[in-house]
């Protein structure tokens, strides 16, 4: 698989504050990268660098053939850019928006038409061209943004938490387009707290406190997991996790659904302990079930194991 970005020890500083520290990875061409990280990790100052918008202190970075630090506006029309308020003018109609991404990105006369038609019907808004954009519902919305974000076909699309606010529906509809234009050979790399979405990147890249802390395909994240997961089934899961929050041996103690995920430490493997240490809280245990770890699970294992996230 081809590179279709290549960063090499990128770094940015605001003063003596490092927001970026020596990062570097590269996506394959039609490959969907995720970036994750809690506040403050240093994923949107990465993705500024990528796309141009804020230079480099140190370091290299190479986006769709483009030197980022060198080239920035060649790099602008090689990329597709969509944010999480949609990059969309509420008070032009979905036509008038589409005019106006076409004339930023130089598409014109019938590859405009045929661009156009093609946004449309992907977003499911044919006969909505004449409605202003801020009455759209929030999917079609979406799906406008998406149209406009690859109106003049770039080779790669940057997605900074693009799913933000829309129902679980519309968010899968948004997944399944982002899957055939990576079919297509489009390279996609996109942010996100959700992590159910974080399963449909083909890789992912943790950040944390502006460094690299473990990329991989999701599998192979969930596979950093050393510590021991248990679900147990009580009837009171929200007082059973205060009930935990201390307890000798219990890395972590979360609601899972109406259950509660258990974290061990692996030295203190002991679920029936834990079963006792409710038990004389006052809740009942109905079962308990060894289980695989989730990408939510991983996140926080990692991310406490470097120092817990960044509080302000």
């Amino acid at each position: 698989m081809s590179a279709a970005v290549e960063v090499r020890d990128l770094t940015r500083r605001f003063g003596g504050f490092t927001a970026v520290d020596r990062v570097s990875f590269e996506v394959g061409t039609g490959e969907i990268f995720g970036f994750l990280g809690p506040n403050g990790a240093g994923k949107t100052t990465t993705l500024k660098m990528l796309t141009g918008l804020l230079p480099p202190t140190s370091g290299e970075a190479v986006v769709a053939g483009v030197d980022v630090a060198q080239q920035a506006l060649e790099l602008r029309a090689r990329i597709g850019y969509m944010s999480q308020k949609f990059s969309l003018y509420g008070d032009l109609t979905v036509d008038e928006n589409l005019e106006l991404f076409a004339g930023l990105y130089g598409v014109t006369g019938e590859r405009f038409a045929r661009r156009r038609a093609w946004a449309l019907h992907m977003a499911g808004i044919e006969g909505q061209e004449r409605r202003l954009t801020a009455e759209l519902p929030l999917g079609w919305k979406q799906r406008l943004a998406l149209g406009c974000a690859v109106l003049h076909e770039p080779p790669l699309l940057f997605l900074d938490e693009p799913t933000s606010g829309v129902d679980p529906m519309a968010r899968r509809a948004f997944w399944d387009l982002i899957y055939e234009l990576a079919a297509g050979g489009t390279t996609v790399l996109v942010s996100t707290h959700y992590m159910e979405e974080a399963e449909y990147c083909h890789r992912l890249l943790l950040m944390h406190r502006g460094r690299i802390i473990a990329q991989g395909r999701p599998a192979e994240l969930r596979g950093l997991m050393a510590e021991p997961i248990y679900s147990f089934r009580t009837d009171h899961a929200p007082q059973a996790v205060e009930a935990l929050q201390h307890a000798e041996g219990v890395r972590e103690a979360a609601l899972f659904g109406r259950d509660l995920h258990v974290v061990l430490d692996p030295e203190r493997d002991e679920p029936e302990r834990v079963r006792a240490l409710l038990a004389a809280a006052g809740h009942a245990v109905h079962g308990i079930e060894q289980v695989e770890p989730s990408l939510e699970d991983v996140f926080v294992a990692l991310v406490r194991r470097e120092g817990g996230a960044v509080t302000t």
